[in-house]
């Protein structure tokens, strides 16, 4: 699979929109906005359009007038390749520098800390 593109933190909350609802209007992703405050219809329409036909990340189907859309890539293919690019750009290729960084967060729990280390025994 070629490499995409990274979301913009807007374009992000469409797509986690889209990926639980799997097709949707856009009048469906304000009505599911995770904020009160909610961003312009037309601001919506132009993410939309933005991940649709620059990004290739949602197709649509007609209908009628309107268009239902639906993610082309799936939340956990977006989120492998944005590990991918956090290593080789932020972490500069390590991985251990990733668990470093991840470990060492003091929001992180005894039983976050204890799944990591089970993770890493397999």
């Amino acid at each position: 699979m070629e490499k995409k593109i990274m979301l913009t933190p807007l374009e992000l909350k469409v797509m986690d929109i889209l990926w639980k609802l799997e097709r949707a209007y856009i009048k469906d992703i304000l009505a599911h906005w995770p904020e009160a405050s909610k961003p312009a219809y037309n601001t919506v329409s132009t993410i939309v359009r933005i991940l649709q036909d620059k990004k290739k990340y949602i197709g649509h189907m007609e209908k009628g007038r309107s268009h239902q859309y639906y993610p082309l890539v799936s939340k956990e293919s977006y989120q492998q390749d944005f590990l991918e690019n956090a290593v080789e750009k932020v972490f500069s290729g390590s991985v251990q520098s990733l668990l470093s960084a991840l470990i060492e967060q003091e929001n992180m729990t005894d039983a976050e800390l204890e799944e990591l280390k089970k993770l890493l025994d397999r």
